[in-house]
């Protein structure tokens, strides 16, 4: 596949667009409903599958299966995420009207990230064609592992990263509206916020441990892993509005995700040496699974209606008051006035 220069650079710049786009539309905090979440979750579903049918047009059927083999499987897998970031929330108790920016710089760096990942794994491959074995045992013990523990569910107070961010990073007890950052008494500090961020950033991360693996079972090109990766990503904060309070109801779908594993795991474990599996099949078959774990999901919930997760008795943060927000300092500042006004904070005196 050949793929020119400015094909990439008009794809970043899409991407850059539409990041754009969501953060002006929502600039001001406000609890995203269910309507307003679909209509985005359409636009993202859309532009993803718009441009597979691109790939389609100019590069043929087979690339263009490659593309939406690797489109479905990024977007299934990320329902998980989906499930995660509802857990944290919860446990947090972050105000429903902050999430969507915690969850926009959350997919900006996991768009960076698996970038990296993507650009790591191709070079890796393309210089030892082996590490193919290792994906594919990878996936293949992922995929058990997921069905074996498919009833445990996180623990965001027994998360070590959030113990060591609260160890090493000053940081308020209360959330202060939409900062990541304040400054109290010349100290700047942390918020509640930025530690959510910063587990959303690491669970991403690890869930693209599994995923990177995955989509190169199904295309060996860049271009595609890439792109089909970045546009199933976009759409995750939409999706997470849209099923936030249904996550109860998909009760067989992490089995559908395990399956899906082990299917690609299989894949790439043939392609090596023996058989390439036809695109066309491994595509309906990660379609059948999908379709049918979820379709089991609702038949089995049937009558179920919203439901937000259990929110925990005591959350470990609270909600600054207006009255303390009014009265934060400016977050930075210049030359020596900063320092003045840091040793005033300090001694109270300024000397």
């Amino acid at each position: 596949m050949n793929v020119p220069l400015w094909a990439w650079l008009a794809v970043l710049a899409v991407i850059v667009l539409m990041l754009a786009v969501d953060l002006f539309a929502h600039r001001k905090a406000h609890v995203i409903g269910v309507r307003e979440a679909a209509l985005w979750s359409a636009l993202w579903v859309a532009l993803g599958v718009g441009f597979g049918a691109l790939v389609w047009v100019l590069y043929g059927a087979e690339l263009g299966q490659q593309y939406f083999a690797g489109y479905l499987i990024e977007k299934s897998l990320a329902v998980d995420n989906v499930f995660i970031w509802a857990i944290i929330f919860t446990y947090f108790a972050v105000p429903r009207e902050y999430q969507h920016r915690v969850l926009f710089f959350g997919v900006l760096g996991a768009l960076v990230f698996r970038g990296i990942f993507i650009a790591a794994g191709s070079a890796i491959i393309a210089s030892a064609g082996w590490v193919l074995y290792l994906f594919a045992a990878f996936l293949l013990l992922t995929g058990y592992r997921m069905i074996r523990h498919r009833n445990e569910q996180l623990d965001p107070e027994e998360s070590r990263l959030l113990r060591l961010f609260r160890r090493r990073v000053p940081m308020t007890n209360d959330f202060h509206g939409q900062r990541f950052l304040v400054r109290k008494k010349g100290v700047l500090l942390a918020t509640p916020l930025l530690a959510v961020l910063a587990l959303i950033e690491f669970t991403d991360i690890i869930f693209a441990v599994d995923s990177i693996p995955a989509i190169f079972a199904v295309t060996d090109e860049v271009f595609l892993v890439f792109t089909a990766n970045a546009f199933a990503i976009l759409g995750l904060r939409a999706m997470y509005f849209l099923l936030a309070d249904l996550i109860h109801r998909f009760i067989y779908l992490k089995v559908g995700l395990a399956l899906v594993l082990i299917w690609v795991g299989i894949k790439m474990l043939l392609k090596v040496d023996l058989y390439y599996i036809p695109t066309p099949l491994s595509l309906a078959v990660i379609a059948l699974i999908l379709g049918v774990s979820i379709g089991m999901s609702l038949w089995a919930t049937r009558g179920q209606g919203p439901k937000a997760p259990p929110a925990p008795a005591n959350p470990p943060f609270g909600t600054a008051s207006a009255e303390e927000i009014a009265g934060l300092e400016p977050l930075w500042r210049r030359g020596s006035g900063a320092k003045a006004a840091a040793g005033q904070g300090r001694d109270g005196t300024g000397s």
